[in-house]
């Protein structure tokens, strides 16, 4: 028997996340190794759920506000071997193909800035589990000619197109 619980991530809305799966303790290290090795002057929280052993969240980060805001972020998922990385100054997509690479990371739920919810599972005995995710809102309708120019401007404008 398990109950599907919708958890809210909680966060800053100019705040990116990243929420994925792992299946080692080095989780921690790698990844705080992977982000500041990536983007000079970014800022980072993030937390791992170990799910063996001592059963805690492990925490780093370079941000005492984003590795508070991951480690009670991951407290309230209590799923097994997930991990959140909270991310100031730089994007997900700077950041997540690194972080695919490391050897213990299973898979990547999502990158994003928007409002995100997790659709965990509980056994009777409490142990957890992540279905998927929620990432955003529902499509307002099929883009324009003036929301393609809006968009292009965009990726001109962060600088991730010419």
């Amino acid at each position: 028997m398990i109950d599907l619980k919708l958890i809210k991530i909680k966060k800053p809305d100019e705040v990116n996340l990243i929420l994925g799966q792992s299946h080692f303790i080095k989780t921690v290290e790698d990844l705080y190794e992977t982000l500041v090795n990536n983007v000079p002057g970014i800022k980072f929280g993030l937390a791992f759920v170990e799910s063996s052993g001592a059963c805690k969240v492990r925490c780093e980060g370079n941000d005492p506000d984003l590795k508070k805001l991951a480690s009670q972020n991951a407290l309230d998922l209590g799923s097994g071997h997930s991990f959140i990385v909270f991310i100031k100054n730089a994007y997900p997509i700077n950041v997540l193909n690194a972080i695919k690479n490391i050897p213990e990371v299973c898979t990547i739920f999502c990158a994003s800035a928007n409002p995100v919810d997790v659709i965990v599972a509980e056994k009777e005995d409490g142990a957890r589990g992540i279905l998927g995710v929620i990432d955003g809102e529902k499509p307002k309708g099929i883009e324009s000619d003036a929301d393609i120019s809006w968009r292009k401007e965009f990726l001109r404008k962060t600088g991730y197109k010419l």
